[in-house]
């Protein structure tokens, strides 16, 4: 929150001592706490629909009421995360004796810029009598057995944790299995008067539709609350007399700055010249929290809004055809879609995904889902080539059992890049029009258009990253080449 530190009204350690006394216990005196003795204004008010102020983070991390406990903090870069991070650290040592915060961030300096804003807040006069023995670069401890520490990015230091709340800054960087040891390091107790129950929170900016910060926002309902912000509703109020129709920030803000209510602390010339710097891309993920970038993904252009259709209208004459990727550990995934060729658009339906389930346990899955659904076997399911290759225990492939099924298959040699190629132009068209929707009930083909990825700042000519967001896309572009494959065939013989 730089930019906007004042000094505090009761920088005198006696005066300053009268409030360190009185535990704030509701939202108004917790906002003027640490405002006179911490020196910060936090936005209460945010001007953008849905999203959250600064403050109700930190009520939410120093009042024990609010359910559920953990919570995800989603904001922008340099909206104040860390340091508030640091403020509400800092509130829980002051009020609550004995507790244990640790600090994750997604590496070491990560985790030590929020130490070092806590270092700095507790150096000032009122608050350096409190502090036992010397600040340290890992740990700053309380006379009053309130402890804090900093723990490096790594399965083992996290492990070896039994505190009452641990702080994840910068979550978005975080490997996935220090990720999953940390959930198992919180605990509850009496901390003086306060009961503190285990808590868990993550705080990032969203970068990417395929990381870690998404997959947390997404499965956060009923188990974490989300509290965003963006830049808009940290911006300074912005002078009557600046005017609007000129300023980068127009679009986004539409007048919006100039209310009496907002009073953040990013000022506007500074917001204005980062928006000038950067594409619409990254000021929607990085800066107005609204959507995370999809500059790496495989499918730029699926947009559930437009793709995602509980019925497209089909002619009378859609035929039925499928899309198949093998597996076992990783999963064997199973499209149904119908066809109608005299529009040329494909209507994904339905979709069948399994693990360690032999061929013929799928075989016999995919026969009760046409039962249940009334739907007949499809007149072809597109198939990866690889599924030619016969079993060395058994001698029989994979796509023979599926034939012998009375399931008939189709391969089709070439490329991935040729065949992400065919899927893209059914997304979009030439002419901007869609050859291809998606049934919602199709929840793991639209995740995986959503976040299937090449590596990170990296071509499009890569191959894309095997991480288990490809099975179900696979699956889908199986069905379009052959798809395509077969409709060339028809054009030339028409010929």
């Amino acid at each position: 929150m730089t930019g906007d530190v004042a000094p505090p009204m009761f920088d005198r350690p006696a005066l300053a001592g009268a409030m360190l006394r009185i535990r704030p216990r509701t939202d108004d005196q917790l906002h003027a706490f640490i405002g006179a003795v911490l020196g910060f204004h936090v936005p209460r008010a945010a001007i953008v629909a849905g999203h959250a102020a600064p403050f109700d983070y930190v009520r939410h991390a120093f009042f024990e009421d609010a359910e559920p406990r953990d919570c995800v903090v989603w904001a922008n870069r340099g909206g104040g995360k860390t340091q508030l991070g640091a403020i509400v650290t800092l509130l829980d040592l002051l009020f609550k004796p004995g507790i244990q915060v640790r600090i994750l961030g997604g590496s070491f300096e990560q985790s030590s810029k929020m130490h070092g804003y806590l270092k700095r807040l507790l150096e000032r006069d009122a608050l350096r009598g409190l502090v036992k023995g010397h600040f340290t670069g890992r740990h700053v401890e309380l006379r009053s057995g309130s402890r804090v520490e900093v723990l490096s990015q790594s399965e083992r230091a996290v492990r070896g944790q039994r505190v009452h709340k641990l702080r994840c800054d910068e979550v978005e960087l975080f490997e996935p299995e220090v990720w999953r040891a940390a959930q198992l390091v919180t605990r509850s107790s009496w901390c003086g008067d306060v009961f503190v129950r285990a808590s868990i929170e993550a705080l990032s900016t969203m970068h990417r539709p395929f990381g870690l910060m998404q997959k947390i926002v997404g499965e956060a309902e009923g188990r974490r609350r989300v509290i965003r912000w963006g830049v808009l509703d940290v911006l300074e109020r912005c002078a009557e007399s600046r005017a609007c129709g000129p300023c980068p920030l127009w679009e986004d803000c539409a007048g919006r700055a100039k209310s009496p209510r907002q009073r953040g602390f990013i000022a506007i010339d500074d917001a204005a010249q980062q928006r000038g710097r950067v594409g619409a891309h990254d000021w929607r993920s990085e800066m107005l929290c609204l959507a995370p970038s999809r500059a790496d993904t495989v499918y730029p252009e699926f947009d559930p809004a437009l793709h995602v259709k509980e019925d497209e209208q089909l002619s009378g004459e859609a035929t039925w055809i499928g899309g198949i990727d093998f597996g076992y550990r990783a999963p064997t995934v199973l499209l149904w879609a119908r066809f109608d060729a005299a529009n040329d658009v494909v209507q994904v339906v339905d979709e069948l995904s399994v693990s360690e389930h032999t061929t013929e346990q799928i075989i016999a899955l995919a026969r009760a889902r046409c039962g249940e659904r009334g739907w007949p076997i499809p007149e072809w399911t597109g198939a990866d080539p690889a599924g030619h290759q016969r079993s060395e225990h058994t001698g029989r492939s994979t796509i023979s059992l599926w034939r012998d099924a009375g399931w008939p298959m189709r391969t089709s040699a070439g490329t991935i890049e040729s065949g992400i190629g065919a899927v893209r132009r059914r997304l979009k068209r030439a002419d901007g029009s869609r050859g291809l929707f998606i049934h919602p009930r199709c929840e793991g083909l639209i995740r995986s258009l959503s976040m299937y990825h090449y590596p990170e700042s990296m071509p499009e000519a890569s191959q894309p990253v095997k991480d288990g967001e490809d099975h179900a896309a696979d699956a889908l572009r199986y069905m379009i080449v052959n798809l395509d494959r077969a409709a060339a065939k028809v054009k030339v013989r028409a010929y």
